[in-house]
């Protein structure tokens, strides 16, 4: 086996100048040209079975570095656990790296490494026992080692100076203190002879001379800024303090006598990891996940930079700037990712409004509506105003405010208004009054209006809605104007500039009548084409989606009946209504307050209908959703037909905010005082916006405005991402959909699931090492445990070249919630582009019928909390699916899902095992007859494998019964103690294995591999004899055929194993070893192991695909998902046999 691709958090960062950045993963080192993005990264495995935790590049003048013998661009210092490396940068254009030498295993762990001055390479090396190592780097000799006389163990270490006669180690001791000292026997270093390791210098130990204390936390990272003689230490107690200890390293030694803490920054949430000191002022990262950029003169926060998804921040790295370049910031995070930012003023990271506006507001009255207008001949965005005595008003940067139109009496007390820009900067105004009349006028000639009227009561609400396939030469769009008694009055609008002006006139339509409700008036519109003509979309007050078709042959003419919707999603959204409805490549985006956005589409067979793809959560508490910002992708190769790129606009509490569903992150927050007033929002990059964002609201009686630098509407917000990121935490599963081709080259689909509740589309490239996150979904409420697929017909072949996949994806985990999904990957062949589509087919809850009882809290649950510890897909039928799933409260559970009628159904469920159910499997297998057979296996914490019969389930499916009529077996027909304790994970192999003699009369064979927490490796070979008349109660027979096991196979917990053939099997452990084992008729021998850098490995799946260099023969792959995920191929000749049967659960 051999590792193909890697995705574990990233430990180590450095900027190589401006143009190139070096990252550690795991064991890999990696360059990527920040000149040229679209240039491939170069990548080496350096420290073979440890983890990169530094890089330092050795800084050596030009000329010096080359008289000397190594020809190459740079040379690199990495280290990591107890390793060193010398590693060779070309200089060419094409970026390469090379190993010098083999990798320096030392006996202690390396904290630091520092290149030192001298005739001959040398390096310092800081240990963890306060130890420092000189080092000569040509022919690895050890020519001084020297100990501080206090011998604590040290979380972090840095080291200072030209030279070793001249160098200082810093040191983060585990007593929270830092002390810095100097090595002994500096003097005889040239003529020094060459040392053990653990053999110290002559002469005694080295004395602490300076001791820092402040901290109540350990030490994690350490920084020095010797321009200005500032050590900076990042701790355990969330704080970051800065010290004046003046020149470290050099005359001075250990700087000045009694050093000073100048401050103490506390901002982060959690542990700070790493620090940075830059003449910017300080930087520090951590287990929060931001980065903060503090102030260096009043020490508070200047910038927040957050954009990776969990886990933390593990590696910092900051440049130097210069040449009229603004410093760049790298970090990289738990979940794999890489992000660049810069330290401009305004680029990037979360925006919070600390002060505001206030645009003096000078109109009579009292402001109750106000409105943006963005764009024309100014480009700058204006602020329109209409207040409780009918006026119309009109705010501009240069001039302040200006009235525009004054209505008469029954616009008093009482209006509403909406605003809109069309083509050339027209901008018009509608202003709806108490009794139904509706003022229509350009804001550039606010005397040229008319006048309409919407029948003769209340007018609720006034909307502008653009025309079908955009504006015209003549600004043509409807104006909806919802009246008395739902009715909706419609106005098709043209504006035409001629010299005297804009002339306006106004076309009545036919009225649509919105369904009786308490609450009747239109919210949201947008116009959809479809084939059999034109139709409306609309959100109402009583949070419904209702469905027009726009009837050509209808005008607006009094005593035309009004259309009635012939779509009706009724309180899809709650009873608080929808805020807004959009149109983006065929689908529907609407968002209300009940905290949801919706994805819908209009069904383009059978009867015309709206439904919802997937209902999608915004963050714990912004229940108040007002807007969906749909982000362009950068290239045109990245559009793909699958769901889009937003951000979503609404109110947190007493905030204003705008939301990133994608990194769950919040990138503005305005405190505005809450949802209940009349706001308007100009997202950065709008035309006429000048690059500049703007949130205005009325508070109090005053007109308030919060400018934000503009990069909100873009991706950049998060900055620029040099490598996308996965889960932040553990991934707990991992499934294999299936694979699709895109610009000639085969992309794997996977599925995984993770510990922060979300569960990830992948595709990935282990060829080339490349993954693209295609989607993520986060409407788990609690972590997912497991996970199974079911691919649509004819998608198993490999010898065929798919642009497409369809696929039916279960997921399970806490709070006994399982979900369902249809995935439609695809992309566009010439353009290389993949996209997912994610449709929401069902979901289920074992407690939903509880908590939807009344006064649920006077009530015991009686139902315990229960976690789906696995899944398995029983019998995948055309028109629905069963699923076996093993649960936490010692109950097996078999349910049956309905795409067609979007329901899960609770059918059977058994106690038999008593006690935590970890894993389950299934098999089907066909009688002499050429009938199926269906079998559960199931394992508990006791060791205990079971294997049940659910053939009765399927003579019930097949014969038209009623599935909710059918018991189900209440014990297994056969059980076999295999572990002492509890069965982490079951593998089965369905059919016969070599050298087994067919039985007469017809049976079926299985082998069931099993791995628990005792270690153990084994595997059960049964044989199934099928009668043609019920022997003792049944019709099937269970024959132990062999039990073959191989004790301590590894040394931690075996958690995932997978067959890959009749007598192959691959498994992995927490130990972090991938094994093959070979199985013979009776035991099990050890083939192979890998080292895997995936720790916590909590989930395997296998499969086979094409590689163009193995030819027509199928490549094995395997990939192991923990805390990352790692793809492993094995090699040809390792894996023989038949193909790995497909998984039917992870």
């Amino acid at each position: 086996m051999e590792s193909a691709l890697l995705v574990a958090p990233v430990t180590a960062l450095k900027f190589l100048g401006e143009d190139y950045l070096l990252a550690g993963k795991g064991p890999v080192l990696s360059v990527y040209n920040l000149r040229d993005p679209s240039a491939k990264s170069a990548s080496l495995s350096v420290l073979q079975n440890h983890r990169i935790h530094g890089i330092r590049p050795e800084s050596r003048p030009r000329e010096e570095r080359q008289a000397l013998s190594w020809q190459c661009g740079s040379l690199l210092a990495i280290f990591g656990g107890k390793a060193l490396r010398i590693v060779a940068l070309g200089n060419s254009e094409a970026l390469s790296l090379q190993t010098l030498g083999s990798v320096r295993e030392l006996r202690d762990w390396v904290l630091d490494v520092h290149w030192l001055g001298g005739h001959t390479r040398l390096l310092g090396v800081a240990l963890a026992h306060n130890a420092v190592l000189l080092l000569e780097v040509q022919e690895g000799r050890t020519m001084a080692l020297s100990s501080c006389a206090d011998g604590c163990l040290l979380y972090s270490a840095l080291l200072v100076g030209p030279c070793w006669q001249t160098l200082a180690v810093v040191g983060g001791t585990v007593f929270n203190q830092l002390v810095i000292w100097r090595p002994r026997g500096a003097a005889g270093v040239s003529g020094a002879e060459e040392r053990t390791e653990g053999e110290a210098e002559p002469g005694g130990m080295a004395q602490v001379e300076r001791r820092l204390k402040g901290h109540s936390g350990v030490i994690f990272g350490l920084a020095y800024l010797p321009e200005r003689g500032l050590l900076a230490s990042a701790s355990d107690d969330r704080s970051v303090r800065v010290w004046s200890v003046g020149r470290l390293g050099g005359a001075e030694g250990c700087g000045v006598p009694s050093p000073t803490c100048l401050q103490v920054l506390f901002g982060h949430q959690a542990r700070v990891f790493s620090v940075s000191l830059s003449l910017q002022g300080v930087l520090s990262a951590g287990e929060d996940g931001t980065c903060l950029l503090w102030d260096r003169d009043s020490g508070r926060v200047a910038r927040a930079l957050s954009g990776h998804r969990f886990g933390g921040i593990r590696a910092l790295a900051v440049s130097a700037g210069g040449a009229g370049q603004s410093p760049q910031v790298a970090t990289g995070g738990a979940d794999g990712g890489i992000r660049l930012w810069s330290l401009a003023e305004g680029d990037g990271g979360q925006k919070e409004a600390g002060i505001l506006q206030d645009l003096g507001f000078q109109g009579r009255g009292c402001p109750k509506v106000v409105r943006m207008v963005v764009g024309g001949e100014r480009r700058h965005w204006d602020v329109v105003v209409c207040t409780d005595l009918g006026e119309v008003l009109r705010w501009e940067g240069g001039s302040g405010w200006q009235l525009l139109w004054e209505g008469g009496a029954q616009f008093h007390s009482y209006s509403v208004m909406e605003v809109v820009t069309w083509g050339d900067g027209v901008e018009l105004c509608a202003v709806g009054s108490l009794s139904g009349e509706v003022w229509l006028f350009p804001l550039t000639q606010p005397s040229s209006g008319t006048l309409l009227r919407a029948g003769q009561g209340k007018v609720h609400s006034v909307l502008w809605a653009p025309p079908l396939g955009g504006h015209t030469e003549q600004q043509a769009g409807q104006l909806m104007v919802s009246g008395a008694d739902g009715i909706v009055h419609r106005w098709a609008v043209e504006a035409q500039l001629t010299d005297r002006g804009v002339v306006l006139s106004a076309t009545p339509l036919r009225p649509f009548l919105l369904p009786p409700c308490a609450k009747r008036w239109l919210t949201a519109v947008v116009p959809v084409a479809h084939p059999r003509g034109a139709l409306w979309v609309c959100g109402d007050r009583r949070g419904s989606l209702l469905l027009y078709q726009d009837l050509l042959e209808g005008d607006g003419e009094p005593g035309v009946e009004a259309m009635q919707p012939f779509g009706i999603l009724f309180g899809v959204h709650g009873k608080q209504g929808v805020t807004w409805v959009c149109e983006h490549r065929g689908l529907l985006y609407s968002t209300g307050r009940d905290g949801c956005v919706r994805t819908c589409r209009v069904r383009q067979e059978g009867a015309v209908a709206l439904e919802v793809l997937r209902v999608q959560r915004a963050s714990r508490g912004m229940e108040w959703l007002e807007r969906v910002l749909v982000l362009e992708p950068e290239d045109e190769c990245a559009a793909g037909e699958g769901d889009a790129r937003f951000l979503l606009v609404g109110f947190h509490s007493v905030h204003f905010e705008v939301w990133d569903l994608l990194r769950q992150q919040c990138l503005l927050s305005v405190p505005c005082g809450g949802g209940h007033r009349s706001w308007s929002y100009c997202p950065p990059g709008s035309d006429g916006a000048d690059g500049v964002g703007a949130v205005v609201f009325v508070k109090q009686g005053a007109v308030l405005a919060s400018q934000t630098a503009g990069e909100t509407r873009s991706p950049k917000a998060a900055g620029r991402e040099l490598e996308e990121g996965l889960h932040g935490r553990g991934i707990s599963c991992v499934c294999h959909l299936g694979a699709v081709w895109a610009a000639g080259h085969r992309w794997e689909v996977l599925a995984t699931g993770g510990e922060d509740t979300s569960v990830s589309v992948l595709a990935v490239q282990p060829q080339s090492g490349a993954v693209k996150v295609l989607s993520v979904i986060t409407d788990h409420v609690s972590s997912v445990r497991s996970m199974a697929a079911v691919r649509q017909q004819g998608a198993e072949q490999t010898d065929e070249r798919f642009a497409s996949l369809s696929t039916l994806l279960f997921s399970a985990g806490g709070r006994a919630q399982l979900q369902c999904y249809r995935l439609l990957i695809g992309g566009k062949e010439e353009l290389g582009s993949l996209a997912c589509q994610v449709i929401q087919v069902a979901r289920h809850r074992l407690d939903e019928q509880w908590e939807r009882r009344r006064n649920r809290h006077k009530t015991v649950k009686m139902d315990p909390e229960s976690r789906y510890m696995s899944l398995a897909v029983a019998s995948p039928a055309a028109e629905q699916v069963f699923l076996a799933a093993a649960c936490s409260d010692g109950v097996l559970r078999l349910f049956s899902v309905s795409e067609t009628d979007r329901k899960v159904q609770l059918l059977w469920e058994c106690s038999y095992h008593q006690r935590c159910v970890l894993s389950i499997a299934s098999c089907c297998l066909e009688d002499p007859k050429g009938n199926e057979r269906l079998f559960v296996i199931s394992a508990a914490t006791d060791g205990i494998i079971a294997v049940w019969d659910m053939t009765g389930f399927i003579n019930m499916e097949n014969s038209g019964t009623a599935a909710s009529c059918w018991t189900g077996p209440s014990t297994p027909c056969l059980t076999v103690q295999a572990h002492q304790s509890g069965v982490n994970t079951l593998a089965l192999w369905e059919g016969a294995w070599e050298g087994q003699k067919v039985a007469l009369g017809g049976g079926g064979w299985m082998s069931v591999a099993s791995g628990g927490d005792d270690g153990l490796l084994s595997v059960v070979r049964i044989q199934v004899q099928f009668h043609p008349r019920e022997v003792e109660g049944s019709s099937v027979s269970f024959q132990l055929c062999s039990h073959c096991t191989f004790p301590l196979a590894h040394a931690a917990p075996l958690t995932a194993l997978r067959f890959l053939s009749p007598t192959l099997l691959v498994t992995a452990s927490p130990d972090q070893r991938v094994c093959l084992w070979n199985l013979y008729a009776s035991s099990l021998h050890h083939r192979g192991v890998l080292f895997s850098h995936v720790a916590d490995a909590a989930g395997l799946v296998a499969w086979q695909g094409a590689e163009p260099e193995s030819g027509p023969e199928a490549t094995t792959w395997v990939a192991v998902c923990g805390q990352g995920l790692q793809v492993l191929r094995v090699k040809e000749g390792q894996c023989g046999g038949k193909r790995p049967s497909e998984d039917r659960g992870a």
